[in-house]
């Protein structure tokens, strides 16, 4: 906290800009009754936040039988925040304005075991293409999500499996000094979690799991209304634990029996490619000779057209996904399960498996009110979620003090430190 602002006075600036920009109060008086305030407070940090650049009036709004108090709005086209989602073969990039609304996205095909210098040349080289659709534009943060553990505190991934070379790389300094603004780092399931969470299907869910089933697997946990990363950052990481013990298959983490080597995309994409070789599949060998792989994709679009080599796969990895969200469900007694990602968007044989896993398995009590649903947002879920991670941190108690001490928007203080 700055010496210039009052510790009462800051917890009330905070609160005044929160209530606004949630739409949790829209006027002055709303504000009055939603934060407990007296009017000359609400008055005074009303217009410290507008001096700020952070508030602005709008629109009369209703009256209660008086004079029409004036609307509040929350400056959201004062800046922008850059973020991109990075899976394991794939990058998504975007612009956001600070309300979390997406205003531009691009992804690109992508291999992160490159290592982090050519990924993330290409990730700044979306970014770039992404403020030539605003040039005007001021960056305000820089959200980035990445497959693999992140300690949160330093913004660096925590011995990935699947990321060779990024173990310790300073991925928040490559982009604060590219930026000049402040960055943060978590991983891609935890981004997307939080965008379901805030702007998708499980908003308003206090309790919810969030499965990624693509290449890879992973889950998000929202506890209490609140991401839940664990002391590591690895909270979620449902893809390296035992699915099989007897098994020869070795994950790319270097165990056998891995959630993710036995069904994630990848493991249907290599059976998927065997079905086809060895002539258990007619669909998936047309489509070995024609591209010369089976992707994922390919083994559920069988499966969808009556392939039944291709449907025991998608059934055995539902099998196997759902085992282990059964657990996590009595474990945890979430009301809500979102389950995204690519191959998950894929068809409805492997949501139908998974379902009918869960419900048979868990708890009756843990699955009575539990709703299981596809992701709302689809491949816009990290990028979002990766805006509202820098957003809840921006404007946090002691960073706030920051920003106001800058006097506007355009002369936003050094954060890259943050």
């Amino acid at each position: 906290m700055t010496a210039t602002i009052p510790s009462d006075q800051l917890d009330d600036l905070v609160l005044v800009l929160d209530l606004v920009r949630s739409g949790a109060a829209r006027t002055r008086p709303e504000l009055g009754r939603r934060s407990g305030l007296g009017r000359t407070v609400i008055s005074q940090r009303v217009g410290h936040l507008m001096r700020a650049g952070l508030l602005e009036d709008g629109e009369l709004g209703p009256s209660s039988g008086g004079r029409a108090p004036r609307e509040l709005r929350f400056c959201s086209g004062a800046g922008v925040i850059l973020t991109a989602e990075l899976g394991a073969t794939s990058i998504s990039a975007g612009l956001t304005d600070l309300a979390g609304n997406l205003l531009a996205q691009r992804t690109e095909a992508s291999d992160v075991a490159r290592g982090p210098e050519p990924v993330l040349a290409q990730v700044g080289a979306l970014f770039d293409d992404l403020l030539a659709t605003r040039p005007d534009a001021q960056v305000w943060g820089v959200g980035i999500g990445l497959p693999g553990p992140v300690e949160f505190a330093t913004g660096r991934p925590s011995a990935p499996p699947i990321m060779p070379g990024w173990d310790g790389y300073p991925v928040r300094d490559h982009f604060a000094r590219r930026h000049n603004a402040p960055v943060w780092v978590d991983n891609e399931v935890n981004a997307m979690t939080l965008g379901e969470f805030r702007a998708g299907a499980a908003a308003g869910a206090r309790d919810y799991l969030y499965v990624k089933i693509g290449t890879g697997i992973g889950a998000g946990l929202i506890s209490g209304g609140h991401l839940h990363r664990g002391s590591q950052g690895c909270a979620g990481d449902i893809g390296h634990t035992a699915a099989r013990a007897d098994t020869s298959v070795v994950c790319r983490c270097g165990n056998i029996g891995c959630l993710e080597a036995l069904a994630g995309g990848a493991a249907l994409a290599r059976d998927g490619e065997a079905a086809a070789k060895d002539g258990g599949s007619p669909i998936l060998a047309e489509r070995l000779a024609e591209n010369g792989v089976v992707t994922a994709e390919d083994v559920a679009w069988a499966a969808q057209n009556g392939d039944r080599a291709a449907l025991e796969l998608i059934q055995r990895a539902g099998r196997l996904i759902g085992d282990q969200l059964a657990m996590l469900v009595s474990f945890f007694n979430p009301s809500l399960l979102l389950i995204g990602g690519g191959v998950a968007g894929a068809g409805d044989h492997l949501l139908a498996t998974i379902r009918e896993v869960i419900y048979g398995r868990s708890l009756p009590l843990a699955t009575r009110d539990l709703r299981i649903v596809r992701s709302s947002l689809g491949d816009q879920a990290g990028v979002v979620g990766a805006a509202f991670m820098v957003l809840d941190e921006l404007f946090t108690r002691d960073r706030l003090a920051k920003w106001i001490d800058a006097g506007t928007p355009a002369g936003l203080p050094d954060l890259t430190a943050a």
